[in-house]
């Protein structure tokens, strides 16, 4: 998504589009932690007005993803894994929580949208698809909190997604941690398919807790190179 003005009005795109179009850069790698966000360039690449860019660096700046400086400017923020290790831990917990609530109260339809998602992530593993299938993943996860009905869990959890450390983001699911989120989602939608809430708390705890160890390996690796 090199330019979003085309394909929106000739007003331009409000801050949350905009805003989500830095998102995609970053999480794309496009724009990498330290990188500085010069607003007259995403201007020219979006068709946003200065205001609008300014407010939607504003927006991110609260998520966490961006740090503003008085005098310069807007850049990339970088977390350290400290700080990812914490919220990680904390997405352990709350999605748990809605993972469980979705085994005791999601109806056989919106169980069977979960599973049907999950079957596209399992498709990617033959296709070697990995932003797609970090797109369905989130699409996943989200669905879980939507469901729910939990929209304080889903706003927290939202943000605490957010903050972009510099393990980039195709790195995350490279080798074998797609097989292993697979593997991960299925113990989660056997418990939810049965109703067991326990379980499928268990099983999202330890599906989120999975994805931490698998970072703070990467991490390791990366800073041995």
């Amino acid at each position: 998504m090199d330019d979003i003005a085309k394909a929106l009005p000739r007003k331009g795109p409000a801050s949350p589009e905009i805003a989500d179009w830095i998102r995609d850069q970053i999480r794309t790698s496009r724009f990498v932690p330290g990188q500085r966000l010069v607003e007259v360039d995403i201007i020219r690449k979006t068709g946003g007005s200065r205001f609008k860019v300014r407010e939607a660096l504003q927006r991110l700046a609260a998520e966490g993803l961006v740090e503003i400086e008085e005098n310069r400017g807007a850049s990339v923020r970088e977390a350290s894994m400290s700080e990812i290790r914490q919220l990680y831990r904390s997405r352990a917990a709350l999605e748990s929580i809605c993972a469980g609530d979705f085994a005791r109260d999601a109806s056989p339809a919106e169980k069977a949208e979960l599973q049907a998602i999950a079957e596209k992530m399992e498709s990617c593993l033959e296709d070697g698809a990995p932003e797609r299938f970090g797109s369905l993943n989130a699409q996943w996860h989200a669905m879980i909190m939507r469901v729910t009905g939990n929209t304080v869990i889903e706003s927290i959890v939202r943000r605490l997604n957010t903050p972009v450390h510099h393990l980039l983001f195709e790195t995350f699911y490279r080798g074998n941690r797609m097989q292993d989120a697979v593997n991960d989602h299925r113990l989660i939608l056997s418990a939810i398919m049965e109703g067991d809430v326990e379980g499928a708390e268990r099983a999202m705890r330890q599906h989120v807790e999975n994805g931490l160890q698998f970072l703070a390996s990467l991490d390791k690796a990366l800073h041995r190179e």
